[in-house]
């Protein structure tokens, strides 16, 4: 799956989002609408991961869904 099919998908995503990020609320995510930097921004601030920590861990939750 690539981030295309994902921001044109927004809405069903979010919730698995949810199940892999549970930190993170549902207005966050809806806040992010589909900008990859701003979830990537929220899975730092939330789990204080590294820019490129969270985007291995978005890259591998997009690979497994």
């Amino acid at each position: 799956m690539n981030w295309d099919q994902v921001k044109g998908n927004w809405k069903q995503f979010s919730g698995k989002m949810r199940e892999q990020w549970g930190e993170l609320t549902d207005d966050e995510i809806a806040k992010a609408e589909g900008n990859r930097e701003q979830l990537v921004g929220l899975i730092q601030a939330k789990y204080g991961r590294s820019k490129e920590e969270a985007e291995r861990e978005i890259d591998s939750w997009l690979n497994a869904a």
